[in-house]
C-alpha cells in the first residue's frame, strides 16, 4: 500500500529513527511519500539526511498564496466537510496554548496536503509526534483525505495532552502508536477504554549498521560520552555539576558532549565556572559515523535526562557494546537495568557523581559483559525491520477494515 509520512520537521539531525523506519518499510515493499510541514533550519551533516531532504516535500514551500488557494479550492469543492474542519480547528485552538489562529493555519496546511495526497493516490497517512503534524493529518482526514495514524514519542506530547487534544486525535485515528509500554499507558489515560485496543507499541529501531556491528574493544581510559541535543530535558547542566565532582576524585577523567542546542552557552559557562575545560569537550552536531566513533572511544554513555520517551541513543550505545548510565524515567527502564548499565534518580547530583566514579573504577571485562547484554537486548527489542513490519501490518489491517 502507499503511505504518506507527515512530520513537522523532516529530515532533522535528531530524527534518524524516522529515516530508519521509512527505509525499513520500503524494504518490506511499502511505497512511502515524505511530507513535512517545514524545514528545521539545521545544517544536515549526514549524507542520508541530505538524500531524505531531496525526497521530502515541504508544505511551507507553497507560501501564503498557495495555502490560500488550496484552502479556497477545498472550501468550494466540499463546503460541508470544510465547515466541519473549521469547527474542529477552532475547538483545537480553544484547547491549545497556541491559539485559534495557529490551528486555522493547520487547516490551511491540511488543505495543501489533501491535494498532494489525492494526486499521489495515498492510502494512509502516518504522522510522527502527537503535536501539529497529527493535527494536520486529522484535519486532512475530516476534509475527505485518507485515514491516519500517529506515533507519540514523548515527553512533549505527554506533558501537554489536553493542550494538544491528544485524546481526540487518538479517537479519530485509525490507530495510535506508542514507543514503549510506559508511553502506551500514558495514551490510555486520555481516551475511554473502548479505544485502548487501537493503541499499539511499535518501538524505535536500529538498522543493520548498528545491529550487526562487532563492538570495538572498550578503551582502558577514563572517558565518558553524552550524546544528544544540549537542552533542559537532557540534563547536561546537571551532568557538568556532577562531573565536576568526578574530576575532584579523578583529575584525568574525560567527558565528551556530542551534540548542540539552545543550552550550549550555559553549558560552556558552567564548564568554565567549575574549571574543567581540560576535561570536557563539546563536538557540536555530528554525523552518524562520528557519533559511533565517539561512543566507541568511551567506556560508557551517560544520559541524565529529566524527561524522555525512550532515547534512540541509548539503543545505539548498547548496540555498540557500551553500557549506559541514565535515569529511570519514562520507558528507559524497559531497556536499561543493572545488567547492562546504571540507573540513577533524575535530578540527583550525588548519585550521578557516584555512578560515574563507579563506571571509571569498573574493570574493562565487567563493562564489556554489561555492554554485551545491552547489545543482546537491543537486537531482540529494537530491530528496525522487525518493528517496521509490525507497523506495516497495522497499516494494512486498519486501512482494510475502514
Amino acid at each position: 500500500m502507499k503511505v504518506a509520512y507527515l512530520v513537522n520537521y523532516y529530515p532533522k539531525v535528531s530524527h534518524t529513527f524516522i529515516r530508519r523506519e521509512i527505509a525499513a518499510l520500503e524494504a518490506l515493499g511499502h511505497e512511502v511519500e515524505r511530507y513535512a510541514i517545514r524545514t528545521s533550519g539545521e545544517v544536515l551533516v549526514d549524507e542520508a539526511d541530505k538524500r531524505e531532504a531531496a525526497r521530502t516535500r515541504l508544505i511551507v514551500d507553497v507560501g501564503p498564496v498557495g495555502g490560500a488557494s488550496a484552502t479556497a479550492a477545498v472550501a468550494l469543492a466540499d463546503p460541508t466537510r470544510f465547515a466541519e474542519a473549521v469547527q474542529l480547528a477552532a475547538r483545537l485552538g480553544m484547547a491549545s496554548d497556541r491559539g485559534a489562529a495557529r490551528n486555522l493555519a493547520y487547516l490551511a496546511e491540511a488543505c495543501v496536503l489533501l491535494g498532494w495526497l489525492r494526486a499521489a493516490n495515498v492510502d494512509h497517512v502516518h504522522a510522527h509526534f502527537g503535536s501539529n503534524s497529527a493535527a494536520v493529518a486529522m484535519l486532512c482526514n475530516v476534509l475527505g483525505g485518507p485515514g491516519y495514524s500517529f506515533t507519540v514519542h514523548g515527553p512533549d506530547e505527554l506533558d501537554k495532552p489536553l493542550a494538544m487534544s491528544l485524546g481526540e486525535k487518538i479517537e479519530r485515528a485509525r490507530f495510535a502508536v506508542a514507543i514503549s509500554s510506559f508511553g502506551r499507558s500514558q495514551l490510555m489515560r486520555w481516551v475511554g477504554h473502548e479505544h485502548w485496543s487501537k493503541i499499539h507499541i511499535v518501538r524505535c529501531g536500529l538498522d543493520a549498521d548498528f545491529l550487526s556491528s562487532t563492538p570495538a574493544p572498550l578503551p582502558d581510559v577514563p572517558r565518558l560520552v553524552n550524546v544528544g541535543r544540549l537542552s533542559g530535558q537532557k540534563g547536561q547542566l546537571l551532568l557538568i555539576e556532577a562531573f565536576a565532582g568526578v574530576v575532584k576524585v579523578r583529575p584525568d577523567a574525560e567527558l565528551v558532549l556530542v551534540g548542540d542546542g539552545e543550552l550550549r552557552g550555559d553549558i560552556e559557562r558552567a564548564i568554565a565556572r567549575h574549571g574543567i575545560q581540560r576535561n570536557v569537550r563539546i563536538t557540536g552536531w555530528a554525523s552518524n559515523a562520528q557519533v559511533r566513533q565517539e561512543l566507541s572511544r568511551a567506556r560508557c554513555m551517560v544520559l541524565p535526562s529529566f524527561a524522555e520517551g525512550l532515547p534512540v541513543v541509548i539503543m545505539e550505545a548498547l548496540a555498540l557494546g557500551r553500557p549506559v548510565l541514565t535515569t529511570y524515567v519514562a520507558g528507559i527502564p524497559e531497556l536499561v537495568s543493572a545488567e547492562c548499565g546504571w540507573l540513577v534518580p533524575a535530578s540527583a547530583v550525588e548519585p550521578l557523581t557516584a555512578a560515574m566514579l563507579e563506571v571509571l573504577d569498573t574493570d574493562v571485562a565487567t563493562l564489556a559483559a554489561r555492554g554485551a547484554e545491552g547489545q543482546r537486548r537491543v537486537r531482540a527489542m529494537h530491530d528496525a525491520v522487525t518493528e517496521a513490519a509490525k507497523l506495516g501490518e497495522l497499516f494494512e489491517r486498519y486501512a482494510v477494515s475502514q
